[in-house]
Order: C-alpha cells, then sequence, then structure tokens
C-alpha cells in the first residue's frame, strides 16, 4: 500500500508529470498526502439555482442554469477576448474569456444546456461573469448538493485547472486503497469522549460532504486532530523536565534593586508592574532557565520592569543586554534607563550598526572585563566580535521583528549556561494565540496603565473632513502641542508612496506657514533621519510628517495629535502603535484616521474598531480575526502557522481549548507517551513538526 506522505501526485490517476510539475508549483502539492489535506476553502450549494433577473452584482458565487445565445471575439493579440451571451430564460448576462479563445469557443455551442458557476459583477452597468466554470447539465450534477470551492493561482486558472478539476482527483485519491484503509491518529477512548468522526469519514466528507451535518462534523475532527497534535507537542515539551535548561541561580536582590527602588524612582509601580517583576525574580532564582514574555499596551511601563529586572541580574554578579530592533528604538531605551543606570553606579553603554570602531574598541574591552553591565543596542549585539564576561539576562523588545536565528544567537552569548529571557512586545497577542504560541513561555501580562494616562480619542475622517482637520491640529499647536503627520510607506509602490509624503510635507508646510515641520522616512540616511527626529523631539520643530519609522521608539510626551494618511492602508496593530506615539504626556491626546469615503465593508468596520477601543487586546483580537494569525515559530512574518490546513486560530477558539485539555488529560495518563498509542501519537507529531525546529529554548 503506498505511503500518502511519501508518494509523489504524478502516480494518481489523471495527474502524470506536467500536472504534477504544475500542482507543486502553484499550490505545493507533491504527494498523495498534500492532494488530501488540500482542503476546500468554502463550500457552495450545487443544487441550489440562481436566476439572472434576481442578481446585483454582489453575490459571491451563483450557479446558473441555461444556454449561450452568441459568442464574438474581440481585441487582437494579447487583448484578445471571447465574449457570449448567457440566458437561463429570466433574463441575459455577459461572459467574458480572456484567455484559451480559440479552444473555448469550439468547446461551447447554442443548443445544449449547460450549469455557469461564477461570481458575477457589475461592468458599466452590465452583470458579467469572468471565466466561469461550465458543465453540460445532467442529472448528477444538478442535484450535486453541497461542493467545494478550492483556492487556485491564476497560472492554473488558465491552464483549465478548475476547482472542479481539483475535486475530480481528489474524489480519484478517496478510492485508492492508501485512504480508504489509513490508520486511525487518535485513542478510541479520546474519539468517544469528544464524539469524533472517524479520520477516513471525516477526510471523505470535508472534501465531498453528504450534507451540512456531516460536513460540520468532519470540520470538528479535522480541526481538533490538528490542534491536539500542535498542543500536545508544546505541552510534552513543557512536561519534559530533561527538557527545562538549568539556568544561573540569582538567588538575591540586593543594592542596586533596592537603591533604584527606594531613593530614585520617581513615580509609584502599578499593580501590575509589581506583580509581573514578582514573577520573573522568582523564575530567576529557580535554578532553571527564564524563557518569559511580558506583554504589555504601549505606555504600560514594560522598561521599567525591564530595567528593574537587569538590576537582578547585576546584583547577583551578572551583565544584562537589551536588543531593540531598529536604532531609534535602541537609542530611546538608552536615554531612558542611563540616567536612572548611572544615579545608582550602573555603567550602560550603546552598541549599533553606526557605532564608531574606536567605540566598539572601548565597549568590547568593557564588556569581557566586566566593568560594562548593561549593553543597549541592535542587530549588533549579536556579531561574533561581542562576548560578554558573564551575560546573564538577555531582554529582547519588540521580538517579533527579529528572526528566530538572531535571537538564537543571542541567546548563545554565555559559554558556560544560557542567559535567562525575557522577550517583550507592544503588540498584545490574543489569548488563544497566546496559549498556542507561547505555550512552551511562561507569559506575564501589565494589563494597567500608570494612573496619568488619558484614553487617546480616535476619530475617522475623510477628505471633505481636510479643512476641519487642519484647523484642529492648529488649535493644538497654538496651545503650545506638538503634532505627527504619518504616511504609508509600502515596499511595492515606494516610489509612488515617497512621492506622496514629500507632496503631503509641502502641503503641510503651505497650511502651517508659521511652525517648523521636519520629515522622516526610512530611506533618509541615518544621520539626516535622526536630525530630523531631534528637531522634533526637542520641540524645535512642531510637526513631524513621517512614516512608520516611527511606529516605535520615538517618546515626545508633547505630541498631543497624531494624523494618519490612507488609514485604509494599515492594519488594526500597526495603526494602533502610531497611536501609542501619542498620549504619552499629561494633556488629552487625539488620533485623526484619514481615510477614503468609499471604504469597503470590512475596512470601515476596521477603522471603526480604532474608534471604539484603546484596549490593545482588544484591537489584537479584531486584527486577527481580519488577517489570520500570521506565522507563529517567527521564522515568517506572515502565511499561516505550523502549516495549519484547516484550523483557525482566530476563531476557533473553544476547539483550542478543548484540544488542549484533551492534550494535558493524555499526558496526566501518559506523560513520557510510552504506551501503545502514546508511541503512535509520538511518531505522528515528529512526522508533523520533524521540519520546523523548536525555538522554545530561545523563546
Amino acid at each position: 500500500m503506498p505511503d500518502l506522505r511519501h508518494t509523489d501526485i504524478q502516480y494518481l490517476h489523471g495527474v502524470g508529470p506536467k500536472r504534477a510539475e504544475l500542482l507543486r508549483k502553484e499550490l505545493g502539492i507533491s504527494t498523495y498526502y498534500d492532494l488530501l489535506y488540500y482542503f476546500p476553502f468554502r463550500y457552495i450549494d450545487r443544487s441550489v439555482i440562481n436566476h439572472v433577473n434576481e442578481l446585483t452584482g454582489d453575490e459571491t458565487a451563483i450557479q446558473l442554469k441555461g444556454r449561450f445565445l452568441t459568442f464574438t471575439t474581440a481585441g487582437e493579440g494579447r487583448k484578445r477576448r471571447l465574449q457570449a451571451l448567457f440566458t437561463d430564460g429570466t433574463g441575459t448576462i455577459e461572459v467574458v474569456w480572456f484567455n484559451r479563445v480559440a479552444s473555448i469557443q469550439k468547446s461551447y455551442n447554442t443548443t445544449t444546456q449547460y450549469l455557469l458557476f461564477g461570481k458575477p459583477s457589475l461592468f458599466n452597468n452590465h452583470l458579467n461573469i469572468v471565466h466561469p466554470e461550465v458543465d453540460t447539465v445532467t442529472t448528477e450534477n444538478v442535484a450535486q448538493g453541497l461542493t467545494g470551492v478550492y483556492n487556485l493561482t491564476e497560472v492554473l486558472r488558465n491552464r483549465s485547472f478548475t476547482s472542479r478539476a481539483i475535486q475530480k482527483l481528489i474524489a480519484t485519491l478517496l478510492d485508492t486503497p492508501a485512504v480508504l484503509h489509513i490508520d486511525e491518529t487518535l485513542p478510541p477512548e479520546m474519539m468517544q469522549r469528544y464524539r469524533l468522526m472517524p479520520l477516513t469519514d471525516a477526510l471523505r466528507n470535508i472534501h465531498l460532504p453528504t450534507d451540512q451535518h456531516s460536513l460540520q462534523r468532519a470540520q470538528l475532527r479535522l480541526k481538533f486532530e490538528e490542534l491536539f497534535f500542535l498542543e500536545l507537542n508544546i505541552l510534552h515539551y513543557i512536561k519534559g523536565s530533561s527538557r527545562r535548561l538549568v539556568g544561573h541561580v540569582f538567588s538575591r536582590v540586593g543594592a542596586y534593586f533596592h537603591d533604584f527602588y527606594n531613593n530614585i524612582l520617581q513615580f509609584p509601580l502599578t499593580g501590575a508592574q509589581k506583580r509581573v517583576i514578582r514573577e520573573m525574580r522568582a523564575d530567576m532564582g529557580s535554578g532553571k532557565q527564564m524563557n518569559r514574555l511580558l506583554q504589555g499596551d504601549v505606555g504600560s511601563g514594560k522598561t521599567i520592569v525591564a530595567f528593574m529586572t537587569a538590576l537582578i541580574a547585576l546584583d547577583n554578579g551578572y551583565q544584562a543586554c537589551i536588543m531593540a530592533p531598529t536604532e531609534i528604538l535602541a537609542g530611546q531605551h538608552l536615554e531612558t534607563i542611563r540616567p536612572l543606570a548611572e544615579a545608582i553606579g550602573v555603567k550602560v553603554a550603546l552598541l549599533t550598526g553606526s557605532t564608531r570602531k574606536r567605540e566598539r574598541d572601548v565597549i568590547h574591552e568593557a564588556l569581557m572585563s566586566g566593568e560594562l553591565q548593561i549593553l543597549i543596542g541592535t542587530h549588533a549585539l549579536i556579531e561574533d566580535t561581542v562576548q560578554f564576561r558573564n551575560l546573564g539576562l538577555a531582554i529582547i523588545d519588540e521580538q517579533h521583528r527579529f528572526g528566530v536565528a538572531q535571537r538564537a544567537r543571542l541567546w548563545s552569548k554565555n559559554r558556560t549556561a544560557p542567559p535567562h529571557v525575557l522577550v517583550m512586545t507592544a503588540t498584545p497577542i490574543p489569548r488563544t494565540l497566546a496559549m498556542t504560541v507561547y505555550g512552551d513561555l511562561d507569559v506575564s501580562i501589565i494589563d494597567e496603565l500608570p494612573p496619568s494616562r488619558k484614553p487617546v480619542t480616535t476619530v475617522l475622517r475623510h477628505e471633505p473632513d481636510r479643512f476641519k482637520m487642519y484647523q484642529f491640529v492648529g488649535s493644538q499647536l497654538r496651545e503650545g502641542r506638538q503634532a505627527y503627520i504619518v504616511y504609508p510607506l509600502i515596499e511595492e509602490n515606494e516610489k509612488l508612496d515617497l512621492h506622496a509624503l514629500e507632496q503631503g510635507f509641502e502641503q503641510v508646510r503651505e497650511v502651517f506657514p508659521h511652525y517648523r515641520v521636519a520629515m522622516v522616512h526610512g530611506r533618509m540616511k541615518p544621520a539626516e533621519k535622526d536630525h530630523q527626529m531631534m528637531l522634533f523631539a526637542s520641540g524645535q520643530a512642531h510637526i513631524l510628517v513621517a512614516t512608520t519609522v516611527i511606529e516605535v521608539g520615538v517618546n515626545v510626551p508633547n505630541a498631543s495629535v497624531m494624523v494618519i494618511e490612507d488609514a485604509e492602508r494599515f492594519g488594526l496593530s500597526q495603526l494602533h502603535q502610531l497611536r501609542g506615539r501619542v498620549g504619552r504626556g499629561a494633556d488629552q491626546s487625539y488620533c485623526i484616521l484619514m481615510a477614503r469615503s468609499d471604504l469597503g465593508r470590512d475596512t470601515r468596520h476596521r477603522l471603526q474598531v480604532m474608534t471604539q477601543t484603546n484596549d490593545g487586546f482588544v484591537v489584537a483580537e479584531e486584527d486577527m480575526k481580519l488577517r489570520g494569525p500570521g506565522d507563529m515559530e517567527g521564522t515568517q512574518q506572515s502565511g499561516i502557522a505550523f502549516n495549519l490546513h484547516i484550523a483557525n486560530l482566530a476563531q476557533d477558539g473553544q476547539i483550542i481549548q478543548m484540544a488542549r485539555n484533551a492534550a494535558e488529560d493524555y499526558l496526566g495518563e501518559d506523560p513520557k507517551l510510552e504506551s501503545v498509542w502514546g508511541r503512535k501519537m509520538a511518531a505522528h507529531i515528529r512526522e508533523i513538526f520533524d521540519k520546523q525546529q523548536n525555538w522554545g529554548l530561545i523563546s
């Protein structure tokens, strides 16, 4: 019997070498297993026949039954297209093909009845369907019922590879002995407890559902299985006592910490800040390596918590480092920490790509001697030439901006034992995602803002409101405040966007001739960028026109207005990060989202979320629902995590919890996966995750 995971797809009847290469290149389908687990992204009821006279052009997909009235060609060369008029007796609709014009024209006629399936749209006030699926009417396909719709690329469509063609290949695969006799992956007791459909039945019903109920049961079974093995892998790793590395024992809180807390700190810590410091102190004194994620919204006080945690390392004779993703953010940390450190006799330095060689040599020598106690920097910290005498704590800020391999190099800077690791993020992570992704990390959350912080008032405005927006900004400037005006700079339209930024800069200068305007974007030389930023930070410039380069690392308490141009082009989390640049002082602050008037429903909803809440965790939940969870391991910043085929971390919270409970229960009875079923499941885990490095040790 062929092995599903290793049998080349070309050997399936109906595929062959050429189609196999196409499937491999376009959809990543190389084996029988890949095809079997290439699930439909939605389903339509093919027994439902729509009518032309009821169509509006807003439908997702429709099916018409009728015949073609005419066929005509238009255009020349690459612009040649085939146009047809189709009628179902209630009206007519235009059908258009831009590829394979000659072969399509030979395939259809004006006497046969056809089923037309596709997405209607309005063009010049006329309904049309571009590249529909066309089938001859038969008794079988009219009564087909629920049918899966598969994602396809434009290349596949141009090569006549329709969703129906994928379905036919899968139907052939489902009837092969390898699938008919596929091994069950879950223990019978678990299947019974959670009332799960057998795997073979689930795979058949996910592709060829007999009815809605069977489809739902198949979806539950496959989502549960996928999430169960993800949770089992994480929990098995956590519970394996041999996997938890020995760490430096920070047994005391000494003079540095107490001197700072009692004599230097000028404001009371929030209850949340005190709680997370206690959590980290307990970790670092346990004898095991701390591996902790610190989440906190913008302005929640993560930097002070990180500094006080570093002082615990210093009190125990170790060094600490803080790595940030940009020179701006690293410099900001230095400005915040250095005066506090110097006040208690702690030596701090900054190391970035811009640090001169003479300064680097001094830093390297001071690190090796132990004279330099806290090093703040960027990717420069992970260079081979940077060696610590005794690194005890590595703090990584905005950790999602670093690749895991980069984080690993920092983690290996201590040769005797790994340093304690604290990773921080100001991008709140939804509960279901944190539970799954960071299941092998301890998570601390600063869920309380300092009492002096006022919520930022956020409003959505459109182009007709521009004059009023400028009037409002002017009123804030007259009161002595400062303002940010942010433009998108997206790589795909780099020249166009940069032009828009520069035009915006000139327009702002014209509107506010009596105020100094600075401009910052990522294409500037570092020295010029720093100069412009310093003009704004010092108050010499009143308005900063910028790109998202100011998303993190800019702390100007006097800035009270954030205007975000073309706000519809930003994601929710990015908008929330930008909004976090204001509201850092005692005055009421404002965020104005400028967007087009003709926004789509989802885009308008996304922007309205920003106007309704300042809670970063609420924003993160909504962002994940709209955009998906992203890549959980951080080796990429997009894509579906762990190659999830069917589960959705944004929408399947209940199933995640159910799968986690099942994994915990199973490991409670078989912690080392040594039983018959335990060994089978351990083997299945290896098949799934062997190609994906476990980055838990380095957060």
